[in-house]
């Protein structure tokens, strides 16, 4: 912990707002180490960019960001998992400041997996513990990205071999946000409000025996090593829009059955 009784400070300027230099302060208890690991990592740097892409706040100049208070810092291994941090973003023309606390967990990957059998097609899904609601919640297999590469498809299938116990093909994959208007950034946004999670939300159809089926339903998964206490849930397909208030799975569905109005769709492979 930081002993010294003077707060942690380090300025920025950013790209076309030089004249507008921005104060990075650590909260009081904030270690050296943390403070200058959060100004450094891609979670942090991501969110910069973020606000000066076309339709960032910062990008029209009628607002300003003029401090940020780093409050905490959750290291996954070497790396940050999750960054919460205070910016104070202004109103230029009438002086007031927007809300601005920031829960920064970075990108995530989810996937919906349709299999048909027997004349009917079957969402699987997992069952986990997740402690901040309180609740053991049917979602969809997910995870956050691990590294900086953007390398979401990939993601996508590692999470489904380790969260579900099978190896799909990337090649056989199919991006459901990348049927969204380019200006959304063809991601969506679980939680705007509070959190930069970005979500790709990907599909994946086959054909199986009714065997399969029925060794998924109830198969414990996960990576024991990393807490992971996953149970195996396969729901009729027909059904699955009331079975959950996963937020994941609704969004899915939606894109899934708006993007089938259209023929959207590849066909179903054989």
């Amino acid at each position: 912990m930081s002993t010294d009784s003077t707060p942690l400070t380090h300025s920025i300027t950013l790209p076309n707002k030089q004249n507008e230099p921005v104060l990075i302060v650590a909260a009081p208890g904030l270690s050296h180490s943390d403070f200058w690991s959060a100004v450094e990592s891609s979670l942090f740097k991501q969110w910069l960019r973020n606000l000066q892409t076309e339709n960032g706040i910062l990008a029209d100049g009628t607002m300003a960001l003029r401090q940020v208070l780093i409050q905490g810092v959750d290291m996954f291994g070497k790396r940050i998992g999750f960054l919460k941090f205070k910016a104070d973003i202004f109103d230029k023309e009438t002086g007031k400041m927007i809300p601005g606390i920031v829960f920064a967990r970075g990108p995530a990957v989810a996937v919906l997996i349709l299999l048909e059998s027997e004349g009917e097609t079957y969402a699987v899904l997992t069952e986990q513990a997740r402690v901040p609601v309180g609740r053991i919640i049917l979602e969809l297999p997910a995870g956050m990205l691990d590294d900086d590469k953007g390398d979401f498809v990939g993601t996508a299938v590692r999470e489904v071999e380790e969260e579900i116990g099978i190896k799909l093909n990337v090649e056989d994959m199919i991006d459901l946000t990348a049927f969204l208007d380019p200006a959304t950034g063809c991601r969506v946004f679980p939680s705007g409000g509070g959190c930069d999670e970005e979500i790709s939300i990907f599909l994946y159809r086959g054909r199986v025996d009714k065997e399969i089926i029925t060794q998924l339903q109830g198969k414990e998964t996960g990576l024991r090593e990393h807490g992971e206490l996953i149970k195996v849930r396969v729901v009729p397909y027909m059904k699955l829009w009331r079975t959950t208030a996963d937020c994941q799975v609704l969004v899915a569905v939606a894109i899934l059955e708006m993007a089938m109005k259209e023929g959207l769709l590849p066909p179903l492979s054989t």
